[in-house]
């Protein structure tokens, strides 16, 4: 579909968030990215798929530029939607990351879509967890160096 991210690991040429995830955590079995409770794991799962096939997938930068003008509005509809979803489940499932105390996929999806959220003006603040959860993650040097808003292909206008 020529679209980011791909990868090339192994010797091997992946594309879509969740497949790359799921190889290396497959592959590199530390740190776990899924919880070992098979309960939590689906925690996991639920989280990621809301992010990656109910709200980001609507305002990709694809189906942003085919919208038009009203495409701030448009991502800001489907990503406040999202989130009116996640929030009530993050309220249940999180503790000091999305799932707990462990950092999961869930987590790994969630702070690209917030960076999403900010840069389409989402009122991130009416959803408390959602916001507490991005805050403490983007403090963590491995979400620092690999957040959308620090990649040599940002736009000047988007850098942190």
């Amino acid at each position: 579909m020529q679209q980011v991210p791909a990868v090339t690991i192994d010797g091997i040429t992946l594309s879509q968030s969740l497949a790359i995830i799921q190889y290396i955590e497959e592959t590199r079995p530390e740190p776990r990215l899924l919880p070992a409770d098979p309960k939590q794991r689906a925690h996991v799962r639920i989280i990621c798929d809301i992010i990656a096939s109910g709200i980001q997938p609507l305002q990709n930068l694809y189906v942003i530029q085919k919208i038009g003008a009203e495409k701030v509005q448009w991502a800001q509809h489907f990503i406040n939607r999202g989130f009116k979803a996640l929030e009530p489940i993050l309220k249940q499932t999180a503790g000091k990351y999305c799932v707990g105390d462990e950092i999961s996929m869930a987590d790994i999806c969630l702070v690209p879509q917030v960076y999403n959220a900010e840069r389409f003006k989402v009122d991130v603040s009416q959803f408390p967890t959602i916001r507490r959860l991005n805050q403490t993650l983007i403090e963590i040097d491995a979400f620092k160096v690999s957040h959308p808003s620090h990649q040599p292909d940002t736009p000047d206008d988007l850098r942190a």
